[in-house]
């Protein structure tokens, strides 16, 4: 049975019941419609949620198609209510992008899922939109500024902020823009991002509040005046627009598992291009709300698991008790050098093959200090052999594992690895960040890939190099580090799998994200605009008389 099909079949609470499993009052939140709502920020409490325990869900090197931390997520929080816990899953939001591409949405899958899942996937409650509409309005803002010549008058040979939309759009990464004569602005090269790449969407997803954002609003680098002098949002002046636009997109929003179950959804920025992670408003709100939250960071630990720590945890001042690092079958086999089309095909040894690549990840998640806990995901087509050879691995590398089956029996599947997840939060945290916001930039870019990553050393273009000069200008400044790179390798080549090590990463280019508070250097071919797949998912999604039909 599909994903969409289990979702239907499912009756769905009104949001009424779901709030109330977490005491709230009706003037606590705000429904949008019978099955969604937006929360009071003002529910957030500072004593509470010191206490509240906090799961970090992370996985290895994915597939295409992904390893399943969302199912993981979802199950695993559905299974910490079935062993009496209070919990609360707190999740990004979906992106069009990979719903019309080709990883599909991001609800999770089977008996763990998130409904309605079909208003998740498609526009939601508006927060995707709100900060597209907020970071065309500064596109916009600039090129007014540029043609009117206002002051500080801004080169616009320098404004490196571009628009974005929520779609894969290759043919957008570079354009002309006001090439309509004299009432069509100045010309100048620019180009779109995906929306889940705005540095507005990095913001949101930073921000504490209200006066937090806008002051976060008007770091956001623009570009240099002809003397050379840094320009910033607010001198453009549609800071308080930007952030009207946003009013809404700050509450984070409340939604329910097929099993009632209450979550949260907030941000959605990717993990290969962006810092991966949901809201720290939603997650510290999330943490009054509950005893134990379950989160989760993007692709894999050593993109979406680093960034949440390095810039998320530590900005935050979070601190988590487990990662749960979800490895499949299939996504050792693959690392192992399983091709794509023989990934169902029983390989215990294959599975083997992948040892070292999921002996990476975890050494990465201990170097932060905290523990791990292999979550193994069921696939239909694992056999016995091969789920034995995964605990094998597990066990020749002293960590804690536990078979889930989250997809197949929702919360009941997920029991066991909740009560393990438990027992380790018991630990008090050791997490430390990997890298002091000290050291000098390239300090902290050569850290990152030599320690995660296993690199020999770092090669920066010549491009590279003059942004790290331009950057210096901008003076001395606590940067974090948001690496683009592929998600697919330790290194930047997609096609080397396993845990490669003396390799060289090399950097084609430097971006600022200044209101976010750090830089995203560009490994490799990455694209922060992706493409569509040869056969899109949008392909096969149509709206027929009995709804929208084709989405997983």
């Amino acid at each position: 049975m599909k994903d969409l099909e289990i979702a239907r079949r499912s009756p769905l609470q009104p949001i009424e019941k779901i709030a109330q499993k977490l005491e709230l009052q009706p003037e606590d939140y705000e429904p949008y419609g019978r099955h969604k709502a937006k929360l009071n920020l003002a529910l957030t409490q500072e004593e509470k949620l010191k206490n509240a325990r906090l799961i970090l869900v992370s996985a290895i090197s994915p597939t295409p198609a992904g390893e399943g931390k969302t199912t993981i997520s979802v199950g695993l929080n559905d299974g910490l209510r079935r062993i009496g816990k209070s919990s609360l899953a707190v999740l990004r939001e979906p992106s069009l992008g990979p719903v019309f591409g080709l990883k599909g949405g991001a609800t999770g899958g089977g008996r763990a899922q998130l409904q309605p899942m079909e208003d998740i996937n498609l526009h939601f409650n508006g927060d995707f939109a709100a900060v597209e509409k907020a970071h065309n309005l500064l596109s916009a803002a600039i090129d007014n500024h540029l043609h009117h010549r206002r002051t500080p008058l801004l080169d616009p040979r320098t404004v490196v902020w571009k628009r974005v939309m929520d779609m894969n759009d290759r043919a957008l990464r570079q354009i002309n823009a006001g090439m309509g004569g004299r009432n069509g602005g100045v010309p100048r090269e620019t180009g779109f991002d995906i929306t889940a790449a705005s540095e507005v969407m990095a913001i949101l997803c930073l921000a504490r509040d209200t006066a937090d954002l806008k002051e976060r609003l008007g770091k956001i680098y623009v570009g240099q005046s002809y003397d050379k002098e840094p320009l910033y949002a607010a001198d453009i002046g549609v800071v308080g627009a930007m952030a009207a636009l946003l009013q809404h997109a700050l509450k984070p929003n409340l939604v329910q598992s097929l099993e009632g179950n209450p979550a949260l959804l907030h941000g959605g920025p990717f993990a290969n291009i962006a810092q991966g992670t949901n809201t720290l408003l939603a997650t510290r709100l999330g943490m009054s709300l509950a005893d134990y939250v379950v989160t989760e960071a993007g692709f894999g630990f050593d993109l979406g698991g680093e960034k949440f720590l390095d810039l998320k945890a530590r900005h935050g001042g979070l601190s988590p008790r487990v990662v749960v690092l979800v490895a499949t079958v299939r996504g050792l086999k693959y690392q192992g050098g399983t091709a794509l089309d023989q990934l169902n095909e029983p390989d215990p040894e294959a599975v083997r093959r992948g040892r070292d690549h999921l002996a990476r990840h975890l050494e990465n998640v201990k170097r932060f200090g905290i523990t791990p806990l292999v979550a193994i995901n069921l696939f239909t087509h694992d056999s016995e052999e091969e789920l034995q050879a995964v605990e094998a691995l597990c066990q020749s590398l002293s960590v804690a594992c536990e078979r889930a089956d989250a997809w197949g029996q929702g919360g009941a599947g997920a029991e066991k690895l909740a009560e393990r997840a438990v027992a380790l939060c018991e630990k008090p945290s050791q997490f430390k960040p990997l890298y002091p916001l000290t050291d000098s930039l390239t300090a902290k870019i050569e850290t990152l890939a030599q320690e995660i990553y296993g690199a020999a050393e770092v090669k920066y273009s010549p491009e590279a190099r003059k942004h790290l000069r331009q950057i210096a200008r901008l003076g001395e400044r606590p940067w974090g580090i948001c690496m683009a790179k592929t998600e697919k390798s330790f290194s930047e080549d997609p096609q080397q799998k396993g845990a490669p090590s003396g390799h060289i990463l090399h950097i084609r280019a430097v971006e600022v994200a200044s209101g976010a508070g750090f830089l995203v250097p560009i490994a490799g071919s990455i694209m922060r605009m992706p493409g569509l797949p040869k056969e899109p998912a949008a392909l096969g999604i149509n709206l027929t008389e009995e709804g929208i039909e084709g989405l997983f």
